[in-house]
């Protein structure tokens, strides 16, 4: 049976052990963080343009489609229900993206690498324990 003393100092030679652990991983995780940082600024920057150029194409395009039809049914008994059909169509198109938009934030892996680098050293830990 070993002494208290003999046990407390097998204690602080472990929790030594563990910090050392820990502060030769900090740097690791801080490399890592920055590089995961430039490519996420990269992704989320490409992505965020292409979102834009896609946006301002449909834009225009649903726009000038909307006057071409609102043009043709001017003057004819059907344009009213034209506008409201368009109008209409505007508004499933808005909740269509929004929901899109929504499913495309969830699945977004950011500092993936990071977060499972983390998760395994905790793990060493808690077995070193």
């Amino acid at each position: 049976m070993l002494n208290p003393l003999s046990q407390a100092q097998a204690n602080v030679r472990r929790w030594k052990a563990i910090a050392t652990f820990c502060a030769a991983r900090a740097g690791d995780y801080a490399e890592l963080a920055g590089l995961e940082l430039a490519e996420t600024k990269a992704t989320l920057l490409r992505e965020l343009i292409s979102m834009v150029a896609l946006a301002l194409g449909v834009l225009f395009t649903l726009s000038f489609l909307c006057f071409a039809l609102i043009s043709t049914a001017f003057g004819t008994p059907y344009f009213l229900a034209v506008v409201w059909a368009i109008a209409g169509t505007w508004l499933l198109v808005s909740v269509g993206a929004f929901f899109t938009m929504r499913a495309q934030l969830r699945g977004a892996d950011h500092f993936n690498a990071l977060q499972t680098e983390l998760r395994e050293d905790l793990k060493a830990i808690k077995e070193a324990l």
